[in-house]
């Protein structure tokens, strides 16, 4: 028998461009640490070995620093590691890996797969069919060999590749580093370990995607997973349990409000967020002044709590009220005007977006400026 965990698309050095300085540099963080529990599981659970199917690394410039600190984060389990090039980190004459070699930071535990072929696990016999990539991009099926490579009879077959299985994923990724759909059976293996994927994925009974530990999209694939694998005989079907091991949940959210009841509603779910919360917001729609301000106030209470928020406030008209205008002070003279105007340049389906979107803006920090004046002060 052998138990092992299954994990790949790990990124680490991902750069997250699209978020604020202090809210990278967490999620970045959160990848070591993500790596770190990995470690701890795999020593809690006792198994014979963690295999990482591909793209341990983002980049291959990564800093010496960030190589050190990535195979620092091994050490919680002692068992046996077996690393695979993928496509962000791959193989090449001049690597991340062999930089990582000249730094003497690789433990004797972890074996890092350069060239194809088969690695043996004696002590559970188990035979390993390692196809790394060597380069970023190929045509060819990187697995093709593990029809025709012959492992110790009565070892477990398991293969240990990244790419995309033709003909499954979705959006058209599965253009380059194609595998077979049917290479677990045409091989003969216990398992197929892929990577690539970012969401956890079973392709068959015996083919299976990991996903990426720590979650680094807006997108609802299941990440922030481990693998957990038990094979109790060579030719038995695996057992396989999925293991939530990720910090933070990325969420993306598309609101659109309509009546005040829409309003509350989404103040309700920002409320539900939390630091492990990371999230993208949208809100359309039409609504009244006072009710916009309140979104405004949910959203920037949320952004306190959470871990990093990207908000689009642009598709949100804001129409006020005759209650609105009267709280104001602004039924009559030179301030109902402006928001007579700022109204109409929302109406008008000539207007350009982002004169709508100043527009909708403009009100609110009217608001704001004439809420903040005494009573008696504002225009009449």
């Amino acid at each position: 028998m052998i138990r092992f965990l299954h994990t790949a698309d790990w990124q680490i050095g991902t750069q997250f461009g699209q978020f604020d300085a202090d809210e990278a540099a967490h999620l970045a963080e959160a990848r070591f640490e993500t790596v770190r529990r990995i470690a701890a599981e795999a020593a809690a659970r006792n198994v014979d070995a963690v295999l990482v199917a591909g793209d341990v690394f983002d980049l291959q410039t990564v800093s010496d620093t960030v190589i050190r600190r990535l195979f620092g984060a091994l050490q919680g389990f002692d068992g046996t590691w077996v690393m695979l090039p993928g496509n962000h980190d791959a193989a090449l004459v001049e690597s991340v890996w062999t930089r990582a070699q000249r730094l003497n930071c690789i433990a004797p535990n972890v074996r890092v797969v350069l060239t194809p072929g088969v690695v043996l696990l004696d002590a559970c016999n188990a035979a390993l069919l390692c196809a790394p990539l060597t380069q970023r991009i190929t045509y060819d099926d990187t697995t093709s060999f593990f029809d025709t490579t012959e492992t110790p009879a009565g070892y477990h077959r398991i293969g240990l590749a990244h790419g995309s299985v033709s003909g499954i994923l979705q959006e058209g990724i599965d253009s380059s580093n194609p595998i077979a759909p049917t290479r677990a059976l045409s091989a003969q293996l216990d398992y197929l370990a892929l990577g690539d994927w970012h969401g956890h994925l079973r392709v068959d009974e015996r083919t299976w995607y990991a996903g990426t530990h720590e979650q680094d999209r807006f997108r609802g694939n299941d990440p922030g997973f481990m693998l957990d694998v038990t094979l109790r005989e060579p030719g038995a079907a695996p057992e396989v349990e999925a293991v939530r091991v990720g910090k933070y949940q990325w969420h993306r959210w598309e609101e659109t409000i309509a009546v005040p009841t829409d309003v509350d509603a989404l103040k309700a779910r920002l409320a539900a967020l939390g630091s492990s919360d990371v999230l993208r917001l949208a809100v359309s729609g039409t609504t009244a002044l006072a009710d916009a301000e309140a979104i405004h106030v949910a959203v920037e209470e949320t952004r306190a709590r959470v871990r990093a928020l990207r908000v689009d406030l642009s598709g949100l008209q804001v129409l006020p009220t005759a209650d609105d205008l009267a709280e104001l002070g602004a039924q009559s003279g030179y301030l109902a005007k402006v928001v007579a105007r700022l109204r109409g340049m929302q109406e008008d389906p000539q207007s350009d977006p982002q004169q709508v979107k100043r527009a909708a803006e403009a009100l609110l920090l009217l608001a704001r400026f004439q809420r903040d004046m005494p009573r008696d002060a504002r225009s009449a």
